[in-house]
């Protein structure tokens, strides 16, 4: 540690110190105060934070702080806050194998293979891309992820560059995105230097391509996308892509380059189930900075996997939203437990508003999380047994709940006709005045729903 980092620290220490001897600081939010003064210049104190709730907190505070500055330091001083890993980006670059303005993106160090919460929905994805990271092309090159947005794609292409960084060191990544490859060909164009782009690409040992759908209808990034996958892919080399859509639903992408993406292997992540969102919601209030001793209780993860598992990123919002407002507006002053009570106040407004939204789609994916089915088996020709009784319920509850149309909710599942959709409500009809077990089954599914 050099002279002035002792110095910075002690100074940031008396800070803190005065802070909490202020009196404005409830004993229960001080443990969110955990920062750090890395540098002092042109009477700019730049202080960093671990994570976005010590960044609000400490924000909502900042005329306190700035004044416990001054009272150390003899004169006035403005306060710049930032989150840790967004200073590291802007001030410590992350080592890149690949040194070039075509490739800028730096992978991700927090985002691994370790801190990947697996599940039912993503768990074909995980694997194919653990195999890639640990085989380079030896299997599945190209590996193409297909999901909707915030469902983990951009996570295991990070997990993959880490696993590869750590594996085989000497290896030369570079990850971009599809837009920032179409941006880099035309950079290329209007500066002649299609040659060198080609070759930073065609050097790689392996290749992340995150949201490749954007390169689609531009055909000189076609022409040199193609040029650069055959270079890798016939010197053995790893290409990962990622999508929101399969390769057959890009419109305004050639079909050799779609032959291309179809030649090795497409897995796709769907929105986390049950089980899995609970987890995702574990390991996200574990991973918070904030007291060591903070519960949950059971039933407040219930309530938000029920109500925010469209995809991960809706779910870091919630525990993020649940965090701040125990912290800001705890019941009966209790921070450092969270009830059912107090999660319902937090998120009053905002599921009220995704009650409004329910559909076909939020029944269905209900039923599926509840039998541990994919959305493909439910809407599938597949008539044994569990499937079929899942599928009934589902139909059932939709008309139910939703007062959906018999065509409507048969279109929702693979196509049916009217008649099937009836009948599969009628036959649920029977059996819930006959089976008790059976009906307490789908009160606990309109439980969730509701």
């Amino acid at each position: 540690m050099t002279t002035i980092d002792f110095y910075l620290n002690d100074k940031w220490s008396q800070t803190l110190k005065n802070i909490a001897a202020s009196g404005q600081i409830s004993e229960n939010v001080l443990p969110y105060f955990e920062s750090k003064l890395v540098s002092l210049d042109d009477n700019v104190a730049l202080v960093t934070v671990p994570a976005f709730i010590n960044y609000t907190l400490m924000s909502q505070n900042s005329d306190l702080i700035k004044s416990c500055l001054a009272e150390v330091f003899g004169r006035e001083l403005e306060l710049k806050l930032m989150q840790q890993d967004d200073y590291e980006d802007q001030a410590i670059p992350k080592s890149l194998p690949v040194i070039n303005d075509f490739i800028t993106r730096n992978i991700d160090s927090n985002q691994t293979f370790a801190n990947f919460v697996v599940g039912r929905s993503n768990a074909q994805a995980h694997l194919a891309s653990l195999t890639c990271a640990s085989n380079l092309a030896i299997v599945y090159n190209p590996l193409f992820i297909y999901g909707n947005s915030g469902l983990g794609k951009t996570h295991l292409l990070n997990a993959i560059g880490n696993q590869v960084k750590t594996l085989y060191p000497e290896k030369k990544v570079g990850f971009v995105s599809g837009l920032e490859f179409v941006e880099g060909v035309y950079k290329a164009s209007q500066e002649n230097r299609f040659e060198e782009f080609k070759r930073v690409f065609q050097d790689l040992d392996v290749l992340l391509v995150d949201d490749v759908q954007f390169i689609a209808g531009k055909p000189k990034t076609h022409e040199l996308f193609f040029s650069v996958f055959n270079e890798l892919v016939n010197n053995r080399k790893q290409i990962c892509l990622t999508s929101d859509r399969t390769p057959a639903e890009m419109r305004g992408l050639e079909e050799r380059i779609i032959s291309r993406f179809n030649q090795g292997l497409t897995v796709n992540i769907e929105a986390p189930e049950y089980e899995t969102s609970i987890n995702i919601l574990k390991m996200k209030i574990a991973n918070s900075s904030g007291p060591s001793q903070l519960t949950v209780d059971d039933d407040v993860l219930n309530y938000l996997a029920t109500n925010f598992s469209q995809d991960v990123r809706s779910l870091e919002g919630a525990v993020n939203r649940l965090l701040f407002y125990s912290i800001n507006f705890p019941i009966d002053d209790d921070r450092d437990h969270i009830s059912l009570k107090l999660a319902v106040e937090a998120f009053k407004d905002q599921i009220k508003e995704n009650k409004n939204e329910l559909n076909i789609s939020t029944v269905r994916k209900t039923v599926c999380d509840y039998y541990n089915l994919t959305k493909q088996q439910i809407t599938s020709a597949n008539r044994t047994k569990n499937i079929s009784n899942a599928r009934q319920i589902a139909m059932y509850l939709c008309r139910k709940l939703l007062d959906a149309t018999y065509d409507d909710i048969g279109r929702e599942f693979g196509g049916r006709d009217h008649s099937t959709v009836m009948s599969s409500c009628e036959a649920v009809e029977r059996k819930i005045k006959t089976d008790p077990l059976y009906l307490k089954a789908i009160n606990e599914i309109e439980g969730r729903i509701r």
